[in-house]
């Protein structure tokens, strides 16, 4: 666990004037007041998640401990470690984070930053969340699976058992038309403003050069022209290794190479994110985990190959595939955001501006595309044998529903439209439903250990 000094002061306080949320957190609070569920869109850079948690905490109207959800796990426990340092502690003391097989709380723990799968575990095993008065949902314009279903959660919570919880539901890009509609009477305050002017410029690639090349050419002439480290955004794992090779051979002693995608250790990951030694410039390679909550010191530069892999379910075979695909202009403004986080930056998109222009407005919600067997048990588990009666911004498509019904029927999970006995176990698991299967199977002994080791490999790979 990555440590900082003990000494008891509050150094939040002089940043009030110099973050653009700190001008709407009056408005913010006034709303938190009279308000269930609160609607914030604030730029990149903000302070919306590493610096706004600690002011509720400190100045909100809600009584209880804060839950701040995170979508990945290197931005939970990054904004963890950041939330912690403002107060000159250490993690596990006022600010703590909850993630799969890691935890760092303490019962002095007033915040907790946690990731999706946690949110949902806490959810299903203290329905009321007792102690617990307000839920921040942080990069909610991602639209992952488990945060829209965490939503349908907290708002049926909301309804039925405890009307006095508070629901923040904040992002760079929050997609308002949607929310607004689904939440008619929810208050939506909007922090204007990024710290520092991003210059975007658009370059296609080389059309005779091998993708991985022509990105690394791309980059390194960057590089050449301008100061400062930078930020490479790539599709995926394979594309970093490769573009990592190429880039070796353009760059300087100068410059240090580094890799951020969430399989990385801890220790690679926090070299990634911390600033280059004096004298040195970094060129860290990552996938879209550093599209949000990560602030990578130092950067001024942002090359972004507009692309980014991404799970298609079909419902037809039951399978998922990974697919390469363009990203949004949403996403593509949130990467150039990154280059202006602490001076002002370039960022270099690698398509036409044409080609930008014509992309989607906004990703594609992930309920609409994924395996929904995992929700489906979920919501079962929470007692709601029809899922539409739920609350969502977009309803999961019947067609994969049923082949979620298909799939846990096979399972043995399922006992008419409720989970039978076995189905009860495999949910209390908060496994893929295959691998709690898996795990129901094996039983004990041997078999349970040999089991677990292969669950956790496949949920988690090395």
């Amino acid at each position: 666990m990555l440590q900082c000094g003990a000494k008891k002061v509050n150094p939040v306080e002089p940043f009030v004037t110099s973050l653009p949320v700190a001008a709407v957190l009056p408005e913010l609070l006034t709303a938190l007041k009279i308000a269930p569920q609160v609607l914030l869109s604030a730029p990149t850079g903000a302070g919306k998640s590493t610096w706004l948690p600690l002011q509720l905490l400190q100045q909100g109207p809600v009584a209880g401990k804060i839950l701040l959800l995170e979508p990945r796990r290197l931005a939970a426990r990054n904004v963890a470690q950041r939330l912690a340092e403002a107060l000159n502690e250490k993690p596990g003391e006022t600010v703590g984070y909850r993630m799969r097989a890691q935890s760092c709380v303490g019962p002095r723990t007033r915040l907790e930053v946690v990731t999706e799968g946690v949110l949902t575990r806490m959810i299903q095993r203290d329905p009321e969340l007792r102690g617990v008065g307000l839920v921040i949902l942080d990069e909610f314009h991602e639209r992952s699976l488990q945060a829209d279903l965490a939503l349908a959660l907290l708002l049926d919570i909301q309804q039925g058992l405890r009307d006095d919880l508070r629901l923040l539901i904040m992002s760079a890009t929050l997609d308002n038309d949607r929310l607004c509609q689904r939440l008619p009477d929810a208050p939506t305050i909007v922090s204007e403003g990024r710290a520092f002017p991003v210059e975007r410029r658009y370059q296609p690639l080389a059309a005779h050069l091998r993708f991985d090349e022509a990105v690394a050419m791309a980059t390194a002439e960057l590089l050449r022209n301008e100061n400062g480290s930078l930020l490479l955004f790539l599709p995926g794992v394979g594309e970093i290794q490769r573009v990592h090779e190429h880039l070796a051979s353009r760059v300087g002693s100068d410059v240090l190479l580094c890799p951020l995608y969430g399989a990385l250790s801890l220790e690679a990951q926090r070299k990634a994110i911390v600033p280059a030694p004096a004298g040195m410039r970094k060129v860290v390679l990552a996938t879209n985990i550093a599209e949000t909550s990560l602030t990578i010191e130092g950067i001024r530069l942002v090359v972004d190959s507009a692309q980014e892999r991404v799970a298609r379910f079909d419902a037809r075979t039951g399978l998922t595939r990974l697919v390469t695909q363009r990203i949004s202009q949403a996403s593509m403004t949130q990467r150039a955001g990154r280059a202006g986080r602490l001076a002002p930056g370039i960022c270099l998109h690698l398509l036409a501006k044409e080609q930008a222009e014509r992309a989607a407005a906004q990703s594609d919600p992930e309920i609409l595309h994924s395996d929904l067997s995992g929700l489906l048990m979920e919501v079962l588990q929470w007692g709601c044998h029809d899922p539409a009666s739920l609350f969502w911004l977009d309803r999961p498509p019947e067609v994969n529903l049923q082949a979620a019904r298909r799939l846990l029927l096979m399972l043995g999970a399922l006992e008419g439209e409720r989970l039978s006995a076995r189905g009860r176990k495999m949910a209390a698991m908060g496994n893929d439903p295959r691998l709690a299967a898996m795990l129901v199977n094996a039983g004990e002994g041997d078999s349970a250990a040999t089991a677990a080791m292969l669950a956790a490999i496949l949920e988690d790979p090395p």
